[in-house]
């Protein structure tokens, strides 16, 4: 067991706003604009079934002759993404997303979406413990 100051609950984002996978990237981006962030789980009946960035919403708008607009989610998003529970250790969690060149992890309780812990979470974990 560990401390819940060494565990992802404490550091991750709580209730991350999330979008499904028959939407458009054009609702995708609008969404990560809005709400000024870079990733969204994408929820198939509430299970999450993948991630889309805007790294991959930056690839869909450079291809010649795609549009957005006719590109859904699910044809942009990454599939089964990493998955880790709030209980987590922090070490883990970043140790794997360094390993694996991963920008996120979905935080999962009881089946259902909790949060999301992104490279910028881990940098903030981080600066706390440089902090003291």
């Amino acid at each position: 067991m560990h401390d819940s100051d060494s565990t992802i609950r404490k550091f991750m984002t709580p209730a991350p706003f999330s979008i499904g996978r028959a939407q458009t990237m054009v609702e995708a981006a609008r969404r990560m604009r809005e709400h000024r962030i870079r990733h969204l789980p994408v929820l198939e009946g509430g299970i999450v079934v993948g991630i889309v960035s805007d790294r991959d919403l930056a690839m869909v708008e450079s291809l010649p002759g795609v549009d957005p607009a006719a590109v859904t989610v699910a044809e942009a998003m990454t599939a089964e993404p990493y998955a880790i529970s709030p209980e987590t250790p922090l070490v883990e969690v970043v140790e794997a997303l360094a390993e694996h060149k991963i920008g996120t992890a979905v935080v999962m309780e009881n089946g259902r979406l909790v949060g999301i812990f992104t490279v910028i979470d881990a940098l903030r974990a981080f600066a706390a413990r440089l902090r003291g």
